[in-house]
């Protein structure tokens, strides 16, 4: 009876161990589970912050992208891919997917999707005080070293080293102490008589001509860069797929005029003022840098200016825009005003007009 007895209590103590060393294998493999979970939700994180990166430093970023099998660390066994497509000019759908491979199979997978937004991204920048008329649009986000008035559109965020009186669908940020963006900072001499693509120098397309002429980029020229010293005229009809460069008055007196960037490179440099007579059109893709202001004459009529890109106005803003019958419409587009010159060979210098990006969400798939 006692052998009985001893026998039953250590096959109890032994089902006892048992069980209690099955629940702690369970429990072991639930904690590994949330460590591999946890990790592999960290890494999509990183696969979002990749996105991100590269969205606001990469000139050459193209709007909808993808890469597969990204690692952290190049001996690990985790993976994560990121594709992005753009929705809009500055938002952007990232999807990361972040996994564990071990013996060819995924042991371990976190998705997430996000969109992000460019924030701020300055579409128009004027040195003085600027008064917008009700004839100008501004799609994208201000900023102004003075005040903001007038009855135009702001469908964006206001920021002003003085107040904001004007229509901002955005914040106002009133008594800014620096501009959200750094001034582009382009002179004539970086492309007149010639200028530098890494450590390359090639020449300028320079003309005598007091009126425009349509130019297209070559081999030689391969950021079509026209060159014209002294004030000059847009008799219309001219179009440009390249840059636009003008030492002194740049008069837009007739219509269907085009400026078209190339990648890097902006679509216009003006080192006076940009005066629009009657009838005068003009549609610039890309970024827009103004040494003065950009005028209105008197009484011009059946005016429509579309910049889509950037207009930046180094000492003065956007003056005139009477008549019901001119239009004036900027558009913040980043991925194509976003430049990267090289003053010198062999150094270059980036610049954006997205002065950052924030997750508006972020959902797990």
């Amino acid at each position: 009876m006692a052998l009985l007895v001893v026998l039953f209590i250590v096959m109890a103590a032994t089902i006892l161990s048992l069980g209690f060393l099955s629940r702690s294998d369970v429990e072991l493999a639930c904690g590994e589970n949330m460590i591999l979970r946890t990790q592999m939700d960290y890494l999509a994180e990183s696969g979002l912050e990749h996105a991100k990166g590269l969205i606001l430093s990469d000139n050459n970023f193209l709007g909808d992208w993808e890469a597969l099998g990204q690692q952290l660390v190049d001996s690990s066994d985790d993976y994560y891919d990121v594709n992005v497509v753009q929705l809009s000019e500055y938002n952007y759908q990232i999807t990361s997917s972040a996994y564990r491979e071990k013996g060819g199979e995924e042991v371990g997978h976190s998705s997430l999707t996000a969109e992000l937004r460019l924030d701020p991204c300055i579409a128009y920048w004027a040195e003085l005080s600027t008064a917008i008329s009700q004839r100008v649009t501004i799609n994208g986000d201000v900023y102004c070293n003075g005040n903001i008035s007038g009855s135009g559109y702001v469908r964006g965020d206001g920021f002003a080293s003085g107040n904001i009186t004007a229509n901002v669908e955005g914040q106002k940020n009133e008594s800014v102490a620096q501009a959200p963006v750094s001034w582009p900072g382009l002179e004539i001499s970086y492309f007149s008589p010639g200028y530098c693509i890494a450590s390359d120098v090639f020449s300028a397309y320079v003309s005598d001509s007091n009126a425009v002429s349509s130019f297209n980029y070559s081999e030689d020229n391969p950021a079509g860069v026209c060159y014209y010293s002294g004030d000059v005229n847009l008799p219309g009809n001219v179009s440009i797929n390249g840059m636009l460069v003008v030492d002194g008055d740049l008069k837009v007196i007739g219509a269907n005029n085009t400026i078209t960037a190339v990648k890097n490179f902006p679509a216009l440099l003006v080192s006076g003022e940009v005066i629009v007579e009657d009838g005068g059109t003009l549609e610039i893709n890309g970024l827009a840098q103004v040494g003065q202001k950009l005028v209105i004459s008197g009484s011009a009529a059946n005016v429509d200016i579309d910049v889509v890109g950037g207009l930046f106005i180094a000492n003065g803003s956007i003056e005139g825009a009477i008549s019901d019958t001119v239009s004036v419409n900027v558009t913040a587009a980043p991925a194509i005003a976003s430049i990267q010159t090289w003053p010198t060979p062999g150094n270059p210098v980036r610049w954006s007009p997205a002065a950052g990006a924030f997750f508006r969400s972020i959902e797990r798939n």
